[in-house]
């Protein structure tokens, strides 16, 4: 294969990103805390660029290039702008919030980007090699974003603990890897869905690394039993850093879902079928329960993202087009919501204090009606109360949950969405009936406030005209 701008046009965004990111490495290094905001602005054209090539590299034809090692689809191309620009409304949430702790430094920035490089070589995999550099260079980036507080003691403790059990599901992953490639003798996706439709390889061995496989996804949606990390991390993180991991990195496990599952093992669907009935049941469960009990915001968000990977995991268990496309659309949906969320509440922290309680939105309309009716438009989302789009978003999930048969499982959906409603709708009655507990003005940069508004009111856009990105999603699909 000959190496050109034209046999390279499928990868020019991941080696833009990477460039980019190395430069403003450098650039870091010579500037002082007065000129810092010159990563931040670097960071989002580079994210913004990112998006343009991205664009400019889209087609409706599959290419593969790298010796079969990367692909370039429809699908690709949406996930992958739905996460730069997910990143980019995270970055500019996390600017002011890193300004008032006193801990803005380049480091976050470039960290962020690698991490999006990471992402973004896990959304193009075609081979198991390449899914395990893009997960792992996420998540070395993770752990590091997770210590970014240098003297935060739950910082570090929640960096510990993600870290070990990081470690623990991709050493589970690889295991899994290995397996399918003793059993396949094949790395790359396609080839390794031929040798199982044959029937060649040896099934018990396939089934015992798919098991393996299933926990490695598991822990990196965070769906239970593999929940564990989910809590500590999100509370002990910095709420920039936390707002970042709730977000972007969805978009990325489902593209590796959808990866491993679907384009590598789709011969053996009826057994990771049953494993994900079971993940999601256990998921919707406990992520809604659990989070009804919890004072602390970020927490309750934590069990909240459990909740809604069990929703992303019935459309991916559908086993069908339809199916994929409306997981899809879950998890752009949610990162975007989620990004929203957290964004309010590193709005709300200031220098010397960090948000963190579900007292700290008393009053939010009395001190800020215009953030207090953004964070309801992202609550109401989150919780599927129409005419928001989380709303839609579940409802392509049941509907094709139902064409499938599983109307029990449908139902049981519903059910523990119902239950999940409670906890949403509380934290929109503090804000609008409780008397404010701090009476300090909130401020916020221009940048942020327009960043906060788009997002808010993508909330109801998108609720009332959910065609354009279902027809992205669906088109990734070919449906």
């Amino acid at each position: 294969m000959e190496y050109n701008l034209a046999t390279m046009q499928p990868v020019l965004p991941e080696m833009f990103l990477l460039t980019a990111a190395c430069v403003i490495l450098v650039v870091d290094l010579f500037l002082t805390d007065r000129t810092r905001l010159l990563t931040y602005g670097l960071s989002l054209a580079t994210l913004i660029g990112a998006v343009a090539l991205t664009q400019y590299a889209a087609g409706p034809e599959r290419e593969i290039i790298l010796h079969g090692s990367f692909v370039r689809d429809p699908m690709s191309d949406v996930l992958k702008t739905g996460l730069l620009l997910v990143t980019l409304f995270g970055f500019v949430y996390a600017k002011d919030y890193l300004l008032g702790q006193g801990i803005l430094r380049g480091e976050y920035y470039v960290l962020g980007l690698f991490a999006v490089l990471g992402m973004m070589v896990m959304i193009s995999a075609n081979s198991f090699l390449t899914v395990y550099l893009g997960l792992e260079l996420l998540a070395l980036c993770l752990y590091a974003l997770v210590a970014f507080h240098r003297d935060s003691k739950s910082g570090a403790e929640a960096a510990m603990k993600y870290f070990v059990l990081g470690a623990l599901a991709s050493g589970m992953l690889l295991y899994g890897i290995s397996m399918v490639y003793g059993a396949t003798g094949e790395l790359t996706f396609p080839e390794v869905a031929k040798v199982i439709t044959t029937g060649n390889a040896d099934q018990t061995v396939l089934v015992f690394g798919l098991v393996f496989i299933v926990l490695g996804v598991s822990f990196k949606f965070g769906a239970v039993p593999f929940h564990m990390w989910v809590p500590d991390v999100y509370q002990g993180a910095p709420t920039s850093v936390t707002l970042f991991l709730g977000s972007a990195p969805k978009i990325a496990a489902f593209a590796l879902a959808i990866r491993l599952l679907v384009d590598g093992m789709g011969g053996l669907a009826a057994q990771w079928q049953d494993m994900l009935i079971i993940l999601a049941v256990l998921s919707m469960a406990l992520g809604n329960l659990v989070a009804i009990a919890q004072t602390n915001i970020k927490r309750m968000l934590a069990y909240s993202t459990i909740s809604h990977v069990g929703f992303i995991f019935l459309g991916i268990l559908a086993g069908t087009d339809k199916g994929f496309s409306a997981a899809m659309f879950y998890a752009i949906v949610y990162a975007l919501t989620a990004a929203g969320g957290f964004g309010v509440i590193t709005m709300i922290s200031r220098k010397g204090f960090d948000a963190e309680n579900l007292d700290d939105l008393k009053g939010l309309n009395d001190r800020s009606p215009w953030l207090a009716f953004m964070m309801m438009l992202i609550l109401f989302s989150m919780a599927g109360v129409p005419p928001t789009v989380g709303f839609f978003a579940k409802l392509f999930v049941l509907e094709a949950v139902i064409s499938i048969d599983l109307v029990w499982l449908a139902a049981v959906a519903v059910f523990f969405s119902i239950i999940g409603a409670f906890y949403y709708i509380r934290a929109v009655k503090v804000m609008y009936f409780d008397k404010p507990i701090d009476d300090a003005p909130l401020v916020a940069a221009m940048d942020t406030r327009v960043m906060m508004s788009i997002n808010g009111l993508a909330m109801l856009g998108f609720g009332m005209f959910p065609a354009a990105l279902l027809g992205a999603c669906q088109a990734a699909f070919g449906l």
